[in-house]
């Protein structure tokens, strides 16, 4: 990481020259919130763009969370943070802009050099805490605390990406219903979906120390869910770790988040291990070492020179840091007030098109289930009253059926009700389903009859069967079968089996993207078996495909 060309890498042809007034340099990187750009301040300070993603800046409750996020993480002051200095969660696309951290993460470092020595890690430790002191006393989560989320600056280490972080209190699961967070460095309760404290991030500090220390996860790589259940399951194996470390590491790894150790107790304890040196303040030397030598940050870009040089009627003003120079910015105001009306115009027309579509379908499948009753009304004539009053009356009791009398041919068994006639579907609940890549889904089966090593351990995934696949691309996940129908409810929930049976009547398809999921949305599915099921959401993790999962309640409703 010390070659310039690995940390600024040049602007595509998909990516912005212009943010919201910043001239972009250089790409940074990418994440699972988005894409990240290096610019400069009107006085030439180096900040980081993140531009969120568009499948989260288009879900109008991801820009609600964002904006609560934003507004606390401006209450954010730390000196082991990179500091929130601007955002607009009502922009196209909504991004944000904090200090640029000159330094590798320590996911590079660790990469390029290998374990870091026991005082680095003490002195790492001890700066995180600090900074999640700084998070957590404004009212924050990190909540995807991480190798690639603690830069290592030359005077220590710095923690970011708090300012998309969920605000505490607010709930336990991302606007979208993702789970934010790597399943390498979650808490038990948030592998589960439990309730999220700022014992969580003490958690994932006590994993990042151990990745620091060991060079690779302590619960191991390899599949999500294997990983997650290790977390969430088994007690970690500190025997690898040096000796001095292992008690401080194996508090914050508790698996109750009570008997976690505070950040102010994780910085004293670290004090008390670096001795000397921590009143000494030797800590930016070892920082030098771990770190390298500093790599030259690209210069602002210039602004291009206008063709004509014209004054603009009005200037739209914005906080000094991020005030755009005024020649090349005042011609793409309007331009970008244009796209933003576009935009919105194109939202509205075609929800005014999924609305009325599904008011067609609804009312379709209403008119065919009304015809099929008058056909089947109509078919039966007087003869099927006529039949269906004498059986009733041959059922009653006195009636005489049964009793060999003669006023009836049929047997007296045929003339009893079956004790056995099957009666209406009967709903069965079972536990949080998961599907990723490699677990696929059959409603058919129930999931509990799945041999226990291969629950437990998890080591035959991509040999498993299952009719409902969670497939991802570059763009969205989405469930998919080769037979199920698959729809998605909509409006109040608390779909039913009826619900469910008028929605699927009506329905024809075999995928569902998950854009437009979130935690609590429902799902109906149907089996060729004549099985229905209903799938309620709990976590959608999808902001990393590749290791992207769903986990849901389910109810089935066997030969429905």
């Amino acid at each position: 990481m010390n070659n310039a060309t690995e940390v600024f890498q040049p602007l595509q042809a998909d990516d912005p020259p212009l943010v919201a007034g910043y001239r972009l340099a250089a790409r940074l990187g990418a994440g699972g919130m988005g894409r990240v750009y290096l610019s400069h301040t009107q006085g030439g300070r180096p900040v980081a763009i993140k531009v969120i993603r568009p499948e989260l800046a288009d879900d109008p409750a991801f820009r609600r969370g964002f904006r609560r996020e934003i507004k606390a993480a401006q209450r954010v002051r730390g000196v082991y943070t990179a500091e929130l200095i601007d955002a607009d969660a009502d922009g196209v696309p909504p991004w944000l802009a904090t200090l640029y951290v000159p330094g590798p993460s320590l996911a590079d470092a660790v990469a390029r050099r290998g374990p870091l020595p026991v005082p680095a890690v003490l002195w790492l430790m001890a700066g995180v805490a600090e900074a999640l002191q700084a998070i957590h006393d404004a009212g924050i989560v990190h909540r995807d605390l991480k190798p690639s989320n603690v830069l290592l600056a030359a005077d220590g280490p710095r923690v970011i990406d708090f300012g998309i972080s969920l605000a505490s209190g607010i709930t336990s699961h991302t606007a979208t219903g993702a789970a934010v967070g790597t399943p390498q460095f979650m808490a038990p309760e948030q592998a589960s979906a439990g309730e999220v404290t700022a014992a969580t991030d003490v958690f994932a500090l006590g994993q990042t120390a151990a990745f620091a220390a060991l060079g690779e996860p302590l619960y191991g790589d390899g599949n999500s869910v294997g990983v997650l259940y290790r977390i969430v399951h088994e007690k970690p194996d500190l025997s690898p770790l040096p000796a001095q470390l292992r008690p401080l590491i194996a508090r914050c790894l508790a698996a109750d988040p009570e008997e976690r150790a505070t950040p102010a107790e994780i910085v004293e304890w670290c004090r008390q291990q670096l001795g000397r040196d921590a009143d000494a303040g030797a800590g930016p030397a070892v920082w030098r070492e771990i770190t390298g030598p500093e790599v030259t940050v690209p210069s602002p870009v210039a602004a291009p020179t206008p063709v004509h040089t014209l004054l603009p009627t009005s200037v739209h003003t914005r906080p000094l840091l991020a005030q755009p120079q005024l020649q090349p910015t005042w011609r793409d105001e309007p331009r970008s007030r244009r796209r933003r009306t576009r935009l919105i115009t194109a939202v509205v027309t075609a929800a005014a098109v999924l609305l009325a579509g599904l008011a067609w379908t609804v009312m379709e499948v209403s008119d065919r289930l009304r015809d099929r009753e008058a056909a089947a009304s109509s078919a039966s004539g007087p003869e099927a009253s006529a039949r269906s009053s004498a059986s009733s009356s041959a059922s009653a009791p006195g009636s005489g059926a049964g009793s060999g009398s003669g006023t009836d041919d049929r047997t007296p068994d045929a003339s009893r009700p079956s004790s056995t006639a099957p009666g209406p579907p009967k709903a069965v609940a079972y536990p949080p389903v998961w599907l990723d890549a490699d677990s696929p889904l059959d409603i058919t089966v129930n999931p509990l009859d799945i041999e226990e090593p291969d629950r437990k351990e998890r080591k035959d995934q991509k040999d498993r069967k299952g009719d409902i696949r969670f497939v991802c691309d570059d763009e969205d996940c989405a469930l998919e079968s080769d037979t199920s129908l698959i729809t998605m409810v909509f409006g109040e929930p608390g779909a039913s089996l009826d619900s469910c049976r008028l929605l699927l009547t009506g329905a024809d398809s075999h995928s569902l993207p998950l854009a437009a999921a979130a935690a609590g949305s429902e799902i109906c599915v149907k089996h060729p078996s004549g099985d229905i099921a209903l799938l309620v959401i709990q976590v959608k993790s999808t902001a990393l495909p590749e290791i992207g999962f769903v986990t849901a309640d389910m109810t089935v409703w066997r030969a429905a």
